[in-house]
């Protein structure tokens, strides 16, 4: 699964840890960033903000452990591309689980479409707890016409 912990989406990471308990099968979460060239001028003054991503990271998954205390969750984390990152570790993998903020139209974003074109597995496009929101109330107020991505 790859994981935003910017904004952790609970459907995704609801539905990723539900597969993987189904399955039987471990969960790997996977993050990579690309930190902005400033960021260069805090490492070498000994400021490494890859230990609070991890953190984060680790914060965002803690309540999907205890849900699901049976399922054997990996984490990664690590300074690159995410798209190059989760295709690279689809090889490994029977599902990958990415999620979708984009409620209407076929705009997946970036990530989840370099996934779904690359990944030599299946791969699920999950709509984040946000893009859901959008949809209900696009649904309940407007007549205007939006596709969603179907699991």
């Amino acid at each position: 699964m790859g994981l935003d912990t910017g904004r952790p989406g609970e459907t995704v990471l609801s539905f990723a840890s539900e597969e993987s308990r189904r399955r039987g099968a471990p969960l790997a979460v996977l993050r990579a960033w690309d930190l902005p060239s400033s960021y260069t001028h805090g490492l070498a003054a000994g400021c490494d903000p890859r230990e609070q991503l991890a953190r984060s990271q680790a914060e965002a998954l803690l309540p999907w452990r205890e849900k699901y205390p049976d399922v054997e969750v990996t984490e990664a984390c690590r300074p690159g591309s995410p798209c190059e990152y989760l295709i690279d570790a689809a090889r490994d993998t029977s599902l990958v689980v990415v999620g979708r903020r984009s409620a209407f139209g076929v705009h997946n974003g970036a990530v989840a479409d370099a996934v779904m074109h690359h990944a030599t597995t299946p791969v699920a496009v999950v709509p984040t707890t946000d893009a859901i929101g959008r949809r209900s109330r696009h649904r309940e107020g407007s007549d205007c016409p939006g596709s969603w991505a179907s699991l």
